[in-house]
């Protein structure tokens, strides 16, 4: 069952309620509008008998809703039949920190085999998965940009797992370059999206088909709503989930054949080591600052780049650094017999697709807006015209003023 089914059941009940009413309201100001008697008798007839259809069908629609989140939540409530991990064995990607360092550390616990990549085998990352975790897990050092790297850790993988088959991928690495308008953000911050996010994983995932393929495995890949949904500044790493979660779905039709089961999750705002490096994003800022032409910065402003960097800052540090749902999730998908084809991992989410797929535009941007970054600063350029424009009004209606006195 997905995430979202039950908001469409609340929708639909919502819908029938007000389509119920507004027929009322209607029909009643058409009888209003009616001046002769038998017009009138008519009018109410006509009401009466809409209503008294409208009425049962729109009760059985609310019984209907209700008996299903009944269902729904007795269903959810109970504890959910998994496949055994022990000795299954799973290759997740971006272990130094974050989604991938947690997972690694909580598949270990449960008796999965875990391949856990990583970018610096000396890393504090690696150095805490080698000191917690069993002898089971096995660190690999790979930067999915390297095609070199990846078949490295394929080979690796192979030699150790022997004839055992690989259970599942995990796709966590990721990264966020910067965050910026469409058009402040360089062509280096796309491009780095894009060769991690997209470019990376995809070739990292193909890399490891056969090997699924032959043990009818799993794929797991961490997205992103942005990926989704037109997060303000967000443009560059949007993009990038966007063209990854098209491969996925994509790849979930293509290897049903398989037995090859891919489930994408999508998990809400968590606080990990990239998001909340103050450092890196002070750097990316100034960098970003030096790189934009003279003209752009002067439209723009240096005060309102500033803004979107100082308006995320403020929002990672709000945000959980509890990473638990999140790896719950992952086990979700990588235990559960029949896994979703799509999770929601964390709070809102429900209720921001829910208003991104059935309400106007409008109302899902400025949610959006209002969950994520909410400017003030508006550009330089504006700024200027709408002073300009003031001064005109006001020149005009003083000129205005005169021409009457005369």
């Amino acid at each position: 069952m997905e995430d979202y089914t039950l908001p469409f059941w609340i929708y639909l009940a919502i819908v029938t309620v007000f389509i119920g009413g507004a027929m009322k309201k209607i029909l009643a100001s058409h009888l209003n509008a009616t001046s002769t008697v038998v017009a009138w008798l008519g009018a109410t007839v006509l009401v009466e008998r809409l209503w008294a259809f409208c009425l049962p069908a729109m009760l059985l629609l609310v019984l209907f809703g209700i008996t299903f989140c009944i269902y729904y939540a007795t269903k959810t409530s109970q504890p959910r039949a998994m496949l055994p991990a022990h000795g299954k064995a799973v290759i997740i990607t971006g272990c130094d920190s974050g989604f991938g360092n947690a997972t690694a550390k909580h598949l270990d616990s449960l008796g999965f085999e875990v391949f856990a990549t990583v970018l610096d085998l000396n890393g504090d990352g690696a150095k805490e998965l080698q000191r917690t975790c069993s002898h089971r897990l096995t660190l690999l050092q790979v930067d999915i940009t390297q095609p070199q790297q990846v078949q490295q850790a394929l080979l690796d993988t192979k030699a150790k797992l022997g004839l055992k088959g690989l259970w599942a991928l995990v796709n966590n690495a990721g990264m966020c370059v910067n965050f910026g308008d469409v058009e402040l953000s360089l062509m280096s911050n796309y491009r780095g999206c894009m060769e991690v996010n997209f470019f990376g994983t995809l070739s990292i995932t193909k890399a490891f088909l056969p090997l699924l393929r032959q043990a009818k495995g799993r794929i797991v890949t961490i997205s992103s709503p942005a990926g989704d949904q037109p997060f303000p500044c967000l443009a560059a790493y949007g993009a990038s989930k966007a063209a990854l979660n098209l491969v996925t779905e994509t790849l979930r039709h293509e290897l049903e054949p398989w037995g090859v089961q891919v489930s994408t999750i999508l998990p809400s705002s968590y606080r990990t080591a990239q998001s909340s490096n103050s450092a890196y994003w002070e750097k990316q800022h100034k960098h970003l600052l030096q790189n934009l032409s003279p003209a752009l910065l002067e439209d723009y402003g240096e005060d309102y780049v500033t803004e979107t960097k100082d308006l995320f800052q403020t929002f990672a540090k709000h945000t959980t650094t509890n990473l638990q749902p999140v790896v719950d999730t992952i086990v979700q998908a990588l235990l559960a017999p029949q896994p979703q084809p799509r999770y929601f991992a964390g709070s809102g989410l429900s209720l921001m697709y829910f208003l991104h797929t059935y309400f106007p535009y409008s109302i899902s941007n400025h949610f959006l807006k209002k969950r994520f970054l909410k400017k003030n600063v508006i550009p330089r350029a504006l700024r200027k015209q709408s002073a300009f424009d003031l001064n005109l009004s006001l020149h005009n209606n003083n000129n205005e003023e005169k021409l009457q006195q005369m």
